[in-house]
This record gives C-alpha cells, sequence and structure tokens, in this order.
C-alpha cells in the first residue's frame, strides 16, 4: 500500500487505453485522477460507453496484454492497482440487455428506419421539399421579372429556320428548327437547334410544349447568343482521325 501512496503523491493522474466488451470499436485515452475510487471511474466510464454502473465490471491490462487485476473493490482508490500510463482499462458489461449488446450503437443497419409515403411525405406542409419549391418559385419569379420580354430579339431576328448553325458551348453544330418566344422557359426568345449528333436534352418538345421536330436526344433550346449561323456543314467522323494519322 505504501507504494500506492508514493505514486498518488509522485503522479496524480493516469492515462488508460479503454476498450469495451461489447463496443467493438470503442478504444479511447482517458485520462484518470489516481484518488478516484473505482465507484467513481465507473461513474466517469458510464458516461463515455453507456453501460451503467452496477452492471460494469473493469479490468486492468499492462501493455503487453497481460492481466493485472480485476477491480472489483469500489471503494478503493486506482492508486491501489498501481496502473502506468498506457495500460489498458477493459469494460465487461454485465447486462445481457444492456443499450451495448447487439451491436445497436455500432451498425446503424439494425436501427429500424422510419420510412414514410410519397403521398403522406407531399401532404406535410413543412418538409423541405415544399420549402424548395417555395424558394425556387419565388427566384424563378424574380429573376423572369428582370428580363424583358424582348430579350435577345435583335440577335434572333438574324437567326432563320433552316440555318446551319453552331452552338456555344462545345462547338456543336446542327440545324436551326425554332426562333421566337418560349413562355414554359422563360421570357424573351429562343432558339430551337436539332444537332447533327444526339448531344441535345429532349426530341423538341420542352416542359410540355412541342417547339418543333427531331430525333430524340437531338434537341436543344438555347438563347440567341450562343448560336452561330453560317457555313457550318456536318462533320465527317473519320475527318479526325485520318488527320491525326497523316
Amino acid at each position: 500500500m505504501a507504494s500506492s501512496i508514493q505514486q498518488v503523491e509522485g503522479d496524480e493522474s493516469v492515462v488508460l487505453r479503454v476498450t469495451h466488451s461489447n463496443l467493438k470499436t470503442f478504444a479511447s485515452d482517458i485520462r484518470f485522477s489516481l484518488h478516484l475510487t473505482v465507484e467513481a471511474v465507473k461513474d466517469k466510464l458510464w458516461k463515455k460507453c453507456g453501460t451503467s454502473v452496477n452492471s460494469m465490471h473493469l479490468q486492468l491490462y499492462d501493455d503487453a496484454r497481460n492481466k493485472i487485476a480485476d477491480l472489483s473493490d469500489h471503494s478503493k482508490p486506482l492508486a491501489f492497482y498501481s496502473p502506468l500510463d498506457g495500460f489498458r482499462l477493459h469494460v465487461v458489461d454485465l447486462d445481457p440487455s444492456s443499450v451495448t449488446s447487439g451491436g445497436w450503437l455500432e451498425d446503424t443497419s439494425l436501427v429500424e428506419k422510419y420510412t414514410i409515403s410519397e403521398e403522406a411525405y407531399n401532404k406535410r406542409p413543412d418538409t423541405f421539399r415544399k420549402y424548395k419549391e417555395k424558394f425556387t418559385s419565388q427566384n424563378t419569379a424574380t429573376a423572369e421579372a428582370k428580363i424583358p420580354d424582348d430579350c435577345m430579339g435583335d440577335l434572333s431576328a438574324d437567326i432563320k429556320v433552316g440555318s446551319r448553325c453552331e452552338v456555344e458551348p462545345g462547338a456543336k453544330r446542327g440545324v436551326v428548327k425554332f426562333v421566337g418566344r418560349a413562355e414554359s422557359l422563360g421570357p424573351g426568345f429562343w432558339v430551337g437547334v436539332q444537332y447533327d449528333e444526339p448531344l441535345g436534352k429532349h426530341d423538341g418538345m420542352v416542359k410540355g410544349v412541342h417547339y418543333f421536330e427531331c430525333p430524340p436526344s437531338h434537341g436543344g433550346m438555347v438563347r440567341p447568343e450562343k448560336v452561330k449561323v453560317g457555313d457550318y456543314p456536318e462533320r465527317d467522323p473519320f475527318e479526325e482521325d485520318e488527320y491525326e494519322s497523316s
């Protein structure tokens, strides 16, 4: 006992590696005062690992994994067992119905998830989806209010249906199929393009409105500023290969 008292006087605390019988991923370095009784040590640990004081049994191991002692006397101070920095304090949960048993605290797949049907979710007035829809509609309305109805009308005047064109970004080539207003897309003028390759997003129908007809995935609706009309013939798919091989 004299040696233990000298340790308390010379070093007031110790850092122990704490592990748990039920929590395989739990491992924490915790500093303990050597003045703490075993009961006080348990009280400190239950707040960190969830095992109640009455259901907790403590085992002390040295840094070579040798078992030093069972800390079974609640009244004895931690210094009585002469622990050193780096020793392991293992928590054994004796309660079969403990919250730590069964892996519930570590494996979230074991936890029953709350689910709600799409219909029930849509009926709720305070969901994130409702907020997002409201926020988006307000911002869209604000943005459209700033765009005049004749926006880019001057640019679209020089773009004729049937003209060959090139669209940025990407220098996509195709044929102009539509020029005019498209209320479903927003104020101002728009240009509908049938691309030579399947680089589009639709077949000429946007938001339920058919502005022109073209093969699936060949259609695009863009602002006039993105379109250049002129001598833009269809690209030869073998042209680049021939150039590289020459």
